[in-house]
């Protein structure tokens, strides 16, 4: 069996008490205390929590805009779109603790804040191409100022329903279900789509419950 990194073990502990206690509860003295080793041995590996931070985050960042890359000549079915919900959901879910504290996290750690921005548009965008594909297959019908609205109210569900869920259950941060998020976007949809697409897309939404 292939031993794990110090390095990785680092990062897989440090994220996992990010999203169990909280960015900002978290401290290098506890992450070394969780792994059994001595704050110089984390020190050696990252100087600082906030190196800790930026790493997670370059991880996050780097999957976000391979899931993001949406290809707008793409004839983008149902299906696709809600799996494309789902990896996106799923993603955000893994690295929740960016989303739970969004806007105390960004101002301490103002170098991320315009990457984050960054991958914002590039959610609006990825709508806005998804939707297009449906309109130009006859699926959907939206005016264009609708359109834009909507993609703009898709990317803050995407983005707040992290932090919207976890009030449900504040002592349980573990406790996450990204599906409700998915059935969520699904519907907010849903109204464009011509008969049978929302016919198809409520049953799809189900399994999301």
């Amino acid at each position: 069996m292939k031993k794990i990194k110090t390095r990785d073990r680092i990062l897989n502990t440090s994220l996992s008490l990010f999203n169990c206690v909280g960015e900002p509860n978290v401290t290098t003295l506890l992450i070394s205390d969780e792994l059994d080793i001595s704050p110089g041995n984390l020190y050696y590996h990252f100087k600082s929590k906030g190196d800790i931070v930026e790493e997670l985050f370059d991880q996050f960042e780097a999957e976000m805009l391979d899931l993001l890359a949406v290809p707008e000549d793409a004839d983008i079915s149902l299906d696709q779109q809600s799996f494309f919900l789902h990896l996106m959901f799923e993603t955000v879910a893994r690295y929740r603790f960016l989303y739970q504290d969004l806007v105390n996290v960004l101002s301490r750690y103002d170098q991320l804040q315009t990457r984050f921005r960054r991958l914002l548009k590039k959610k609006t965008n990825a709508f806005l191409v998804i939707c297009q594909s449906f309109r130009r297959q006859n699926m959907m019908t939206i005016e264009e100022e609708e359109l834009q609205s909507l993609c703009e109210q898709l990317t803050l569900t995407a983005c707040y329903w992290i932090s919207f869920d976890s009030l449900s259950h504040l002592n349980d941060r573990e406790s996450v279900d990204p599906g409700r998020g998915v059935y969520q976007m699904l519907h907010l949809v849903m109204p464009y789509l011509a008969g049978q697409q929302q016919a198809e897309l409520r049953l799809i939404s189900q399994d999301y419950l």
